[in-house]
Order: C-alpha cells, then sequence, then structure tokens
C-alpha cells in the first residue's frame, strides 16, 4: 500500500485554485526545508511539490493568455501587455 502525492491531503491537485496551490507549496516547502523525515516521506513532499508547481505555472500561463485576449480585443491588434506591479503605466 503505497501513498500517491495526492493521498496527503486528499485534494486533487488540478481542482486547486492558483492560491490554494500556491499556499500549499509554500507548506510542503517548509516542510522538507525543516528536515527530519523518513526518505519515503520527503519523496511523497516532493513529488506533491512538483505537482503544485506545475499546477501554479499552468494557471498563471493561462491568466497570461486571458489577458493577451483582453488586449486584443480592445486595441483590435494583438499587443503584449507588460503588466508590472511596482511600474506606473505608461502614458501614450
Amino acid at each position: 500500500m503505497t501513498e500517491g502525492p495526492d493521498s496527503r491531503n486528499g485534494t486533487d491537485v488540478s481542482q486547486l485554485t492558483f492560491d490554494e496551490a500556491m499556499a500549499e507549496l509554500q507548506r510542503t516547502v517548509s516542510e522538507l526545508e525543516q528536515g527530519g523525515q523518513p526518505l519515503e516521506r520527503s519523496i511523497a513532499l516532493y513529488e506533491r511539490g512538483v505537482l503544485l508547481q506545475e499546477r501554479c505555472a499552468t494557471l498563471l500561463g493561462e491568466a497570461e493568455l486571458r489577458v493577451q485576449r483582453l488586449v486584443e480585443r480592445s486595441s483590435g491588434a494583438i499587443e503584449v501587455a507588460q503588466m508590472r506591479a511596482a511600474e506606473e503605466p505608461e502614458d501614450s
């Protein structure tokens, strides 16, 4: 009876929102950094972390496509919107 990485908390990674996946990824990394777990537990945590990172990357990619489509619709031409939280919008 081997536990899969998803059986740790019973939540399928593909059902998590970005915020849920990111929070769990942070907890998983923290637990791995603390150390002291048996090898099998460490491997399961690492596998779960990989799945969570992939989920976050997928959701970010989908969000980027949605933003690009919105920019495309509003201007009639495709343009990539550079979005940086620390910068003010440029005046055209």
